[in-house]
């Protein structure tokens, strides 16, 4: 009988990869190889490294798992849903004496992400925690509606990035999901159901670890959850009804989809009986409006709540240099150019490594907004930016998503 050999599957080989010491058990790795960044609960051993030019999550589990989690996380990205980037499945691994070693999937860091406790570690107020809330609840309507069934719903089993003063979320474990063709109320209802047991178990967790004031009531913040769910999810499936004289309803309806990040790529639009109105569904809902729009004037490719404020003040950069009849592409570069580029040119070397240029941007805006109402008059964007640098960032709560020494 043949001998199981060692086998790294791989999106896209790295020599540096082969060289890891997958001949020892990932608890063991020292700190000569392992990267010193914030981890989140989980039942599996995970370590952070660097292959090659990225930084790379290690989980050990079972090989089957680990298998069927990379395949998995392969197609949600060509879905493109907000996801971990699934690097290498590592099996048939031995140590030295012979033992076999549990089977090791490997994903790419998410730069600028954390998991959810180490926000509450750092100091995130309890007001924020809507905006947490919120991320998880559009995370899931997404991958519901992508055809994802995610099993284990919970704040554990994602990653949340800062955007705007609101938070994305990102799926990092898949191991019990399932991708289907649509998914049934049924599904939904279930996944919506484990997900406000874990949420409010991980609350009660993070209350008793004094990281989430007592006030709180994590009741509430599950409610919260399902009402925004239930509200979200009819926004962008439920079928609406016009009467043959309000077509203009239909713009309407599909910008306020806009404004809540999503386009509506196709519409099953149905006439009634003898002209009397039309019935509309939605069949093809794809999130990330604001982000597509800015990418295709500037380049940025930034989340989706960066992407409506950067639009909003290039709207007020449009509005200030009194060119309303301009093409938007033009704006766009000169905006780009005169204001965007030269402000985060502001930010200071070391804070580049722990913050998006597109969140300085933000927070700078925020920070004007804030010395202008105190001056009485709009403060220029350019002091604003370096009085936010003189006065704000050295205050500012640190959340290091790479090491300081890289």
């Amino acid at each position: 009988m043949a001998q199981r050999t060692q086998r790294i599957l791989a999106t896209r080989p790295d020599p540096a990869l082969v060289r890891l010491p997958w001949d020892v058990p990932l608890e063991e790795w020292g700190d000569d190889l392992v990267l010193p960044l914030p981890r989140g609960l989980s039942r599996h051993v995970v370590r952070f490294v660097r292959v090659g030019e990225h930084i790379c999550a290690v989980k050990e589990t079972d090989e089957l798992i680990a298998r069927k989690e990379y395949h998995l996380l392969r197609d949600l990205q060509r879905l493109q849903l907000p996801t971990v980037v699934p690097q290498a499945v590592v099996t048939g691994r031995k140590d030295r004496a012979g033992e076999w070693l549990p089977s090791a999937l490997v994903t790419r860091q998410l730069r600028w992400s954390l998991p959810y406790r180490a926000l509450f570690s750092r100091g995130m107020r309890a007001d924020s925690l809507p905006a947490l809330i919120d991320a998880l609840v559009v995370l899931l309507v997404r991958l519901h509606l992508g055809g994802f069934y995610w099993g284990d719903v919970s704040l554990s089993n994602a990653l949340f990035r800062r955007s705007a003063g609101e938070f994305a979320a990102y799926l990092v474990d898949a191991e019990t999901g399932e991708l289907r063709p649509e998914l049934s109320a049924r599904q939904r209802d279930y996944d919506l159901t484990v997900g406000t047991e874990n949420v409010f178990a991980e609350l009660m967790d993070l209350q008793a670890a004094d990281l989430l004031e007592h006030h709180i009531d994590p009741a509430d913040v599950v409610e919260r959850l399902t009402e925004r769910y239930g509200a979200l999810w009819d926004a962008l499936t439920e079928v609406r009804t016009f009467g043959s004289d309000e077509l203009w309803r239909i713009e309407q309806w599909s910008e306020s989809l806009n404004e809540l990040g999503f386009d509506v790529d196709e519409m099953d639009i149905l006439t009634e009986a003898e002209g009397s109105g039309f019935r509309v569904q939605p069949r093809v809902v794809e999130a990330g409006h604001h982000s597509r729009e800015l990418r295709a004037l500037t380049g940025l490719d930034v989340e989706e709540a960066q992407a409506r404020r950067l639009l909003n003040d290039m709207a007020s950069f449009s509005a200030h240099i009194g060119e309303p009849d301009s093409p938007r592409e033009v704006i766009a570069h000169r905006w780009l150019t005169e204001i965007y580029e030269p402000l985060v040119a502001m930010m200071p070397a070391p804070q580049r490594g722990r913050m998006e240029e597109a969140e300085f941007f933000h927070e700078v805006l925020i920070h004007r907004w804030y010395l202008s109402e105190r001056a009485g008059r709009e403060v220029n964007i350019f002091d604003t930016a370096a009085d936010y640098v003189a006065t704000v960032l050295p205050e500012r709560s640190e959340e290091p998503v790479l090491p300081v020494e890289l």
